[in-house]
C-alpha cells in the first residue's frame, strides 16, 4: 500500500509538475501546521496519486478535472496524476489490483467487475441520473423508449452485449427492429427512421451541428439508472488509508461543484488534453449534465450520494439480464457512503 511521505522539520515546500497523459497540471505541495514543540513548520510531501479514467477527457469528467485545475487535490496534498481512458480500458481491474489508485468509471460495470472479484469500491457518485440514452429523430414522433416497438420499419444501432441494451431489449418489444452494431452517428444523421445509443451529453451535440433534430430517450425512464463516472478505489487502501481516500473525495466533490457552477477555465484544459473536445461540445456537455448531477428535489450539498436501495436495484436488473449470475455481487458492498458523512 501507499504511505504517507512527510518530511523533516527543514523541509521546504516543494512545488512540483503533475505530468498528466496529453498535458501538464501544476500542483503545491501545502504546508502542514507546525507541530508543538518545533520552531519551524512540519512540511507535508504531496502523496501522488493517480486517478484511471473510463474514457478520453470530456464533460462527465468535468469535477475531477476542476480538482485538478483549481488546486483541490493540491490543497488536500495529493499530486494527482489523471490517466486518459479509451477502448477497452480495464478501470475497475487496475483500482482493484492497485495499478491506479483511484478510478472513474460506472455502476454496473463495477457490479459486473465485482462479481468476477476485483474488489473495487465506489466511494462518490457525481452523476445521479444516468446519461445514457437511445437518440432518434423528433420527427419520429418518438416519445419513449416503448414507442420504439411502433416505428416500422426501424433500425437501432446499439452495442448489443452491453446492460443497458440487454435491459432495452428484454423490456421493450424490438421484435420488428432491426438492431445492427454501433459504429457512430453517421447513419443516424443519413436515415429518419434510424436510432442510436448516445450519452445525452454528447451526441446530440453533435447532431444539431450537423443540422439534425435530435430527441434523447432516456434509459433512466425504462428503469436502467446507473450511477455515472463514480470515483472508485481498491478496498484494501479503504480500510488501511481512509484519511487518502476522504482527501481524494472531498476534492473531487468540491470539484465538480465548481464545474457545475464555473466551468470555463476547466473546459479550456480539457480542451488541451483532448483538442476533439471544442469548448462548445463541453460547454453543451455541462449544461445538460447539470440536472443530471443535482435533479430536482435533490439539494446541492447531496452531490455525490448513493443509496443501498439504488445499489441493490441495479443488481437485480443486472442478474435478470444475465450480465451477473445471482448471489455473485453483494450491492451493499459496491459502494460505501462512510466519506460522504458530513
Amino acid at each position: 500500500m501507499r504511505t504517507v511521505l512527510r518530511g523533516t522539520p527543514l523541509e521546504l515546500c516543494i512545488i512540483g509538475l503533475i505530468v498528466v497523459a496529453g498535458g501538464c497540471g501544476v500542483a503545491t505541495s501545502p504546508v502542514a501546521p507546525a507541530v508543538p514543540g518545533t520552531p519551524e513548520a512540519v512540511m507535508v510531501k504531496p502523496v501522488d496519486v493517480s486517478l484511471a479514467l473510463n474514457w478520453r477527457p470530456e464533460a462527465e469528467h468535468g469535477g475531477f478535472y476542476a480538482a485538478l485545475v483549481h488546486r483541490y487535490f493540491a490543497e488536500e496534498g495529493l499530486n494527482v496524476t489523471i490517466k486518459p481512458g479509451g477502448p477497452g480500458v480495464r478501470v475497475i481491474a487496475d483500482v482493484a489490483s492497485g495499478a491506479s489508485t483511484f478510478g472513474v468509471d460506472n455502476a454496473d460495470k463495477l457490479l459486473t467487475w465485482r462479481a468476477q472479484q476485483a474488489d473495487a469500491v465506489a466511494v462518490m457518485s457525481p452523476i445521479q441520473d444516468s446519461p445514457r440514452c437511445i437518440m432518434v429523430h423528433q420527427k419520429t414522433g418518438l416519445t419513449k423508449l416503448a414507442d420504439l416497438a411502433t416505428r416500422r420499419p426501424f433500425t437501432l444501432g446499439i452495442n448489443s452485449d452491453q446492460p443497458f441494451a440487454l435491459f432495452l431489449k428484454k423490456h421493450v418489444d424490438l421484435a420488428d427492429v432491426q438492431i445492427v452494431k454501433y459504429q457512430n452517428i453517421n447513419p443516424f444523421l443519413a436515415e429518419p427512421d434510424y436510432g442510436v445509443q448516445a450519452y445525452s451529453f454528447s451526441e446530440p451535440f453533435l447532431a444539431q451541428q450537423k443540422g439534425s433534430d435530435p430527441r434523447c430517450l432516456m434509459l433512466s425512464e425504462l428503469g436502467f439508472n446507473t450511477y455515472t463516472s463514480m470515483l472508485i478505489a481498491q478496498r484494501e487502501m479503504i480500510d488501511e488509508e481512509p484519511e487518502l481516500v476522504a482527501k481524494m473525495t472531498r476534492a473531487s466533490i468540491r470539484g465538480w461543484h465548481k464545474y457545475l457552477e464555473d466551468p470555463a477555465e476547466t473546459n479550456k484544459y480539457i480542451h488541451e488534453q483532448n483538442p476533439e473536445m471544442s469548448l462548445e461540445i463541453l460547454e453543451f456537455g455541462v449544461a445538460a449534465l447539470k440536472p443530471l448531477c443535482l435533479p430536482e428535489g435533490f439539494a446541492a450539498e447531496r452531490l455525490g450520494e448513493m443509496t443501498a436501495a439504488r445499489w441493490q436495484t441495479l443488481t437485480e436488473q443486472m442478474e435478470e439480464i444475465g450480465s451477473i449470475k445471482p448471489n455473485t455481487v453483494v450491492a451493499t458492498e459496491a459502494f460505501t457512503a462512510t466519506f460522504l458523512k458530513k
